[in-house]
């Protein structure tokens, strides 16, 4: 998508001319593939950094225009959301110390980041998905204005219809709808790329197939979407949901989402790949194409293939085919989509040493997987490291069933060891980056694992707002001493350090597990709710969770001293109707903490119902602001006892 030119394909006339560009560009590849255009001498490995930027409370910090303006020359470059950015690393050749100055050039580029955001007021985070991330960030408001990003989201919207369902099951469930294709823009990805020969290319492709399941399972970094504890790596499925464009009715005939790990295993070249991508997938995008692809061939200069590029760039495989120029040569990639950004630069580094060295040493061990594991099982095997992480249990070659830590252990870093050494990678750093895979599986502590342990701690000091603002203030810490996240100390409520609630939302400190009852339900029935339940306050609803009424423990008890009192039989009859309270004083989610409480105070009630689009979504009492000033009193008291 980095081409500024992107454009949505409005009507047949485009898409028909569009098409005859991506035609032209497949002959013109078949044509150097035949006649040996590609370098072949020099393989080099690439990455790209995406990163979040975030504010002092630790919420996005949506200003990447202005961070890019000042940030001046460099490979920097916008992402989907403003509150992104992306980091494209120079290449490197595949040798020696490669890596190691992939992990220097990284630092480097991510201080110059760092400071130039600090300057405006914010900080950067390396992270899957932001802990903090709320729904209304990834309102349309904060997509990135560009022609190119503006001409995705409406030919997805064109595609699947403007409102959309997101459902992912983990430990928690989510289940929202949603009319942006921004929340995409939740996932942050750190992405490697492998320059491979043409006559290697079916069989590394396949490799890559093959080891991103165990790869993955112990890279998992993405556990939490808003406030959810979901999959190992929630990404994956975030991604093939939210971009998927598909229309609900299609589940009876067999059609692939635009995000997909492939259909089988990979048999002839390149060429196949993009042929079925060409015939499943319909042009979402065109372009202004002004390359003349003949007039270059002929004149023995390598074009850029930019129609089929635009067309690529609107697939998502995990395992991403690449064609590309570099120093008038054209060469191919695998592009690796998998891994998340973080937990730290460490980590990403010998997530790629551990990829890297598995694609150039597991043909030594097996010349060809597709002889030794179903394509199927591979794909399982994707999803599910992708919910479980290193909890995963692999269907392995010869349909063995091994768990993710002892294949890792065993069989792959072996392989990965020789794979580095048959490139010549210098042994320390073998030794470091492999190292950081063999402990952190050793200890079983992934960044989700550490996300997800943090969490259950935090949780029972204060709320889920809290405990996330915590979570993301110590990965900025972490992050910044760069130890690899195996050696991280769980976060701790004393890292919300910037904490302050008069900055936040309603939807953060709002109640959402709630307990509700309908207008014809018996007295009995709310006054056991209560007591069952320790509440003090019942929302009524209807059936389409519209908000009705609102009953209080004060007028239940009320009702109950009449029939104690003045033995009234009629009145233990009654139902929620004859009680409650009618067309209650309501917030919006979005509306500010600050904002709820002077509503209270000057209405003088102790419970706020919160309802968005007429319906109930969560509400606020006075516990939820006992519990806020509470840990506001300790910050305030950790800043004083700081200053001393």
């Amino acid at each position: 998508m980095g081409e500024e030119r992107v454009k949505h394909a409005e009507d047949n006339e485009q898409v028909q001319k569009f098409m005859k560009q991506v035609f032209r560009d497949m002959r013109a590849l078949k044509t150097m593939l035949e006649d040996d255009w590609f370098e072949t001498d020099t393989l080099r490995i690439g990455a790209e950094q995406e990163l979040c930027m975030v504010d002092p409370h630790g919420k996005v910090f949506p200003r990447s225009m202005d961070v890019l303006e000042a940030l001046g020359d460099g490979n920097y470059t916008t992402e989907f959301a403003r509150f992104n950015l992306e980091i494209n690393m120079e290449p490197l050749e595949f040798t020696g110390d490669s890596l190691s100055q992939m992990e220097h050039n990284l630092h480097k580029n991510m201080q110059h980041v760092r400071e130039t955001v600090r300057e405006l007021g914010g900080d950067i985070l390396l992270t899957g998905i932001l802990p903090t991330i709320r729904k209304m960030d990834v309102d349309i408001k904060n997509l990135t204005p560009l022609q190119r990003y503006e001409a995705l989201c409406e030919a997805i919207n064109k595609l699947r219809g403007k409102e959309f369902e997101l459902r992912i099951q983990g430990m928690d469930e989510l289940l929202m709808k949603f009319d942006s294709p921004l929340l995409e823009a939740c996932n942050t990805g750190f992405q490697v790329h492998l320059q491979v020969k043409p006559s290697d290319f079916v069989n590394r492709y396949n490799i890559a197939q093959a080891v991103t399941a165990p790869v993955l399972a112990c890279a998992v970094n993405s556990p939490i979407l808003f406030g959810k504890r979901l999959w190992a790596e929630t990404r994956v499925a975030l991604f093939h949901q939210s971009i998927d464009t598909r229309q609900v009715g299609e589940h009876l005939r067999d059609s692939s989402p635009r995000v997909t790990f492939g259909n089988q295993w990979l048999e002839n070249s390149i060429l196949d790949i993009y042929k079925e991508d060409i015939s499943r997938y319909r042009v979402m995008l065109s372009a202004e194409i002004e390359e003349e692809v003949e007039k270059l061939m002929k004149e023995g200069k390598a074009p850029q293939l930019m129609a089929l590029n635009v067309h690529n760039s609107s697939v998502y495989r995990w395992n991403r085919p690449c064609y590309g120029v570099g120093n008038g040569k054209p060469h191919l990639r695998i592009e690796n989509r998998i891994f998340p950004s973080g937990p730290t630069v460490v980590d990403e580094v010998a997530n790629a040493a551990f990829w890297l060295g598995l694609l150039n040493g597991f043909e030594d061990e097996y010349p060809d997987i597709t002889r030794e594991m179903d394509f199927d099982n591979a794909r399982m095997n994707f999803f599910a490291a992708s919910k479980m992480g290193l909890d995963t249990k692999f269907i392995w070659t010869d349909d063995r069933k091994i768990t993710a830590v002892d294949l890792i252990k065993d069989e792959l870093l072996p392989i990965a060891k020789h794979g580095l050494q048959k490139a010549d990678i210098n042994q320390s750093d073998i030794e470091t980056y492999l190292g950081v895979i063999e402990d952190r599986v050793e200890s079983a502590q992934t960044g989700s694992y550490w996300v997800v342990k943090s969490y259950g701690n935090l949780i029972k000091q204060g709320n889920r707002e809290q405990a996330l603002s915590a979570i993301t203030n110590a990965m900025i810490k972490n992050q910044k001493k760069g130890e690899p996240v195996h050696k991280w100390g769980l976060a701790k409520i004393h890292d919300m350090e910037h904490w302050k609630p008069s900055k936040l939302m309603v939807e953060e400190f709002m109640t959402t597990d709630l307990f509700t009852v309908r207008k014809d339900d018996i007295l009995e029935f709310v006054a056991n709710l209560l007591d069952w339940r320790k509440i003090r306050y019942i929302p009524v609803e209807d059936d389409q969770k519209h908000l009705v009424g609102l009953i209080t423990m004060r007028k239940v008890l009320r009702e109950y001293t009449k029939v104690v009192n003045e033995d009234e039989q009629a009145s233990v009859d009654q139902t929620v109707d004859d009680i409650m309270e009618q067309n209650p004083v309501t917030i919006h989610p979005e509306a500010s903490i600050m904002e709820a409480m002077e509503i209270m105070q000057k209405q003088k009630i102790g419970c706020l119902p919160v309802v968005k689009n007429s319906r109930l979504v969560g509400v606020i009492t006075e516990d939820n602001f006992m519990n806020i000033t509470r840990r506001l009193l300790q910050v305030l008291a950790d800043e004083h006892q700081n200053e001393e």
